[in-house]
């Protein structure tokens, strides 16, 4: 990556693990933040004022052109799309956007054409923020070459179109689903940036509390039985399942899962993606999966009583079923299976484990100052005493958020005898959360509150993501 020229700023020494960067003084911490993720390198800043700063710039640059060879071709073939030249404004303003967009970790692009102009927003830890605004005039030229890049046709815009691009930013390989719909002043565009490049959490980085963390295990570990990750889309319950694929994947092992879309790559896993136009549907995948003598399966999702029964009637035949459920928290977990037409017997028997969570946003660490909260907010959160919380001033590294980055909250309910016995009686969640408390179960909230508590999110955050418990 040619730093000097691409960031106008001067390298003074590069070893393999670190940069030495001249910068002048007030230089934007997110550029050189760009320039550590995209190199993968320790990044080192020199400050200096702007006179010197500008004489070594002119010098370095000067140099540089006395030396500039006609070697490119082959070079051509192995650079990253984002990193080429380009003098079109439309194809600088799609290939900045989208390395701003995989330096903060943003997880969606969005290009919103209005009556004044268009709006581009992104997606940081779940929240949509401005960004940059364009002229009307540009956004059409911008849609033209997400179009080009994900091969759709250019003309037309009257019907909405999906497509994917694949491009890699850096050590970064990531794949890029595209919408785009017409709208009243323009067509419509958001980006979903999913992360190829195998960066999947294992169960220790999840943020599980050490007693937590020791039930999943154990989960993860059960020869067979169906274990269910539960919260609403986008709680990270798919990345819940994967580390727990991690922790048992093995080379003894058969494990197969069926997705919609599968959202990581493992080596060792054979995944299929459901694929409905052609009539393979996560009940029709399973049973096929089923005839291809796995130890261990993982399901995206159970959405109906079919899927649920296959599923059931895998577990009690020697497999370990993963899926996810939409339910608020674990014991409802119970009620849904009933819901969708599972005999109690069977929920009781085949039933492990039932883990449900939800994202809450980190407190940015670049801008994170202590505060004494009021009465009024530790009664709020049911709490007496003397208590230091922590919160984000805003700075540029959180875009002025106070949050960086995301962490789970959980609750996990491990189905023992007693539970199991009850469920035959009842599947009423209320009286299994009951039941279960009595022999620790510890809900989502109270460990978000022990992570408000600990400084890592704040009480606003964990309001949003669960309700006071009484």
């Amino acid at each position: 990556m040619d730093i000097l020229k691409t960031y106008r700023l001067v390298p003074v020494e590069e070893g393999e693990d670190y940069i030495k960067l001249l910068v002048p003084r007030g230089y934007d911490p997110l550029v050189i933040e760009e320039i550590r993720f995209l190199t993968g390198k320790s990044v080192e800043a020199l400050e200096v004022d702007g006179e010197e700063f500008s004489k070594e710039l002119q010098n370095r640059l000067a140099q540089e052109e006395v030396y500039v060879e006609e070697l490119k071709e082959e070079e051509d073939s192995k650079r990253d799309i984002l990193l080429e030249e380009e003098k079109s404004p439309a194809v600088s303003f799609v290939n900045s956007t989208l390395i701003k967009a995989t330096t903060l970790s943003a997880s969606d692009i969005h290009i919103e054409p209005y009556e004044d102009g268009s709006l581009v927003r992104l997606r940081l830890d779940g929240v949509l923020h401005d960004y940059v605004s364009l002229p009307l005039s540009l956004h059409e030229s911008v849609v033209s070459r997400i179009k080009v890049l994900a091969n759709l046709n250019v003309a037309e815009r009257r019907v909405p179109q999906d497509g994917k691009i694949r491009v890699r930013i850096g050590k970064r390989d990531l794949d890029i689903r595209v919408s785009i719909v017409p709208t009243t002043f323009g067509e419509r565009v958001v980006l979903r940036l999913l992360d190829k490049s195998g960066t999947m959490l294992t169960l220790q980085e999840l943020g599980l509390s050490e007693e937590d963390l020791e039930k999943v295990k154990r989960l993860a570990q059960k020869p067979y039985g169906i274990v269910l990750a539960t919260g609403p889309t986008g709680a990270g319950k798919s990345t819940t399942l994967y580390a727990m694929i991690l922790h048992i994947k093995s080379p003894h092992k058969n494990i197969i899962t069926i997705e919609d879309p599968p959202e990581y790559q493992v080596k060792g896993v054979s995944q299929i993606q459901v694929n409905p136009k052609v009539g393979l549907t996560f009940a029709s995948g399973l049973r096929a999966i089923l005839r291809q003598d796995p130890d261990v399966i993982m399901v995206g999702e159970i959405r109906d009583g079919e899927t649920a029964q296959i599923a059931v009637h895998a577990a009690l035949t020697g497999h370990l079923v993963l899926s996810t459920l939409h339910t608020n928290d674990a014991p409802s977990a119970i009620t849904r299976l009933s819901d969708l037409g599972i005999e109690p017997f069977l929920i009781a028997s085949s039933l492990e484990g039932v883990l449900a969570q939800r994202l809450v946003r980190k407190v940015c660490e670049y801008c994170k100052e202590p505060y004494k909260p009021t009465k009024e907010e530790l009664h709020q959160l049911g709490l007496d005493g003397d208590y230091t919380f922590y919160r984000g001033r805003g700075c540029e590294m959180c875009m002025g958020t106070g949050y960086r980055g995301r962490m789970g909250i959980y609750e996990v309910l491990e189905l023992d005898e007693e539970l199991k016995q009850l469920i035959l009686k009842t599947q009423d969640a209320n009286d299994i959360r009951k039941k279960a408390k009595e022999k620790g179960f510890r809900s989502m909230y109270e460990d978000g509150l022990e992570k408000v508590i600990m400084g890592i999110t704040t009480p606003e955050e964990l309001i949003r993501a669960v309700k006071v418990e009484e």
